[in-house]
């Protein structure tokens, strides 16, 4: 017998947890290799370099950043899904360095099954963190679907040349990261009811922090090379930008912030599967060195609504730590090559 749709969790609906669903970084790779890459003089960024958004020149100093960005449940709240969805689309445009201005909502629902009312709260609580950002969201689209899905296609704008992409970093960067590790583990131990007690409210409050103070920072202490940890990881995030950038990168493992328990749940398999496709990819560009196998699955963790990673030169690097505060932490450099990890 069926369980009734009121007594189901959020989660219950999802085949995996927010941006663990998403197609692997190899898939997406084959995919985007059989299609012929856009050429235009107005393109600024497009899909050769995997960045988080695409940019189009409006003139010398403006151009346009457009993204989209919707997922399965990752936690129960309806509300609390909403903020963290709409924190995470947001999450591209600062990225790129830019400034959203209006978004669309982006949503699937399961009409029969669950009641429109909780679609309102998924919807208010995409509201409030456009609101908190300084964006519109005027409308969007829905269709009816089995499996609930939720996220915002945003429209920013950012200088021309004041642009964040993969393929900015530059040899003797040092590399910041701005939220902890372990966000994919964590909702998966929330879908599977296995969470410790307190892991929830702290992903929760990663989740929905914004990451433009960040990308204020970034720009600031003169990065070029930056991206969010979404979901592939950053092992795969910071894999890309190595190869766009054409740089090796070091990470020191021991220095990079991880969420409080997830290194136990990863070591007992609670793992999104996103999290090992994530590593089977990125596994012949990565020198893991001695390091555990348990910290490695934790690098390749698929994030949801993740901080950001971004190069600057040593004395940048520090006081862009500084400046954030928090988990912000000074986690790798970067040096000419051909786009590999070693891990030490």
């Amino acid at each position: 017998m069926p369980t009734p749709a009121a007594a189901r969790r959020l989660t219950e609906y999802s085949h995996g947890a927010g941006c663990g669903c998403k197609l692997g970084p190899g898939q997406l790779n084959d995919v985007l290799d059989g299609l012929a890459p856009l050429r235009h003089p107005d393109l600024i960024v497009g899909t050769d370099t995997g960045d988080d958004a695409a940019v189009w020149r409006l003139s010398d100093d403006r151009a346009l950043v457009v993204t989209a960005d919707f997922f399965t449940p990752v936690v129960d709240d309806a509300y609390t899904w909403g903020r963290v969805a709409a924190q995470n689309a947001v999450s591209d445009v600062w990225a790129m360095g830019g400034r959203p201005l209006l978004a669309l909502n982006l949503v699937a629902w399961p009409s029969a099954e669950l009641p429109t009312e909780l679609l309102v709260e998924v919807l208010a609580g995409g509201a409030e963190i456009a609101t908190q950002s300084g964006f519109a969201i005027a409308g969007g689209h829905s269709v009816d679907d089995p499996e609930p899905k939720y996220g915002l296609a945003v429209v920013g704008e950012v200088h021309p040349d004041r642009i964040l992409t993969n393929s900015g970093l530059r040899d003797g960067d040092v590399l910041v990261l701005t939220k902890p590790l372990g966000v994919g583990i964590a909702t998966t131990a929330i879908k599977r009811r296995v969470a410790p007690a307190g892991l929830v409210d702290v992903a929760i409050e990663v989740m929905t922090a914004s990451n433009g103070p960040a990308s204020a920072v970034a720009l600031a202490v003169g990065a070029r090379g930056a991206t969010d940890v979404t979901g592939f990881g950053l092992l795969g995030h910071v894999a890309k930008m190595a190869r766009a950038s054409g740089v090796d990168v070091v990470l020191d493992v021991a220095a990079v912030p991880m969420l409080p328990g997830v290194r136990q749940l990863a070591a007992d398999g609670v793992v999104p599967g996103g999290s090992r496709r994530n590593l089977q990819w990125v596994e012949p560009m990565l020198d893991p060195g001695e390091v555990d196998e348990t910290d490695v699955t934790v690098l390749a963790d698929a994030q949801t609504s993740g901080g950001l990673v971004f190069g600057a030169t040593a004395e940048g690097a520090e006081s862009a730590v500084a400046a954030l505060g928090g988990a912000a932490a000074i986690i790798g450099t970067a040096h000419y090559g051909s786009g590999r990890i070693q891990l030490q």
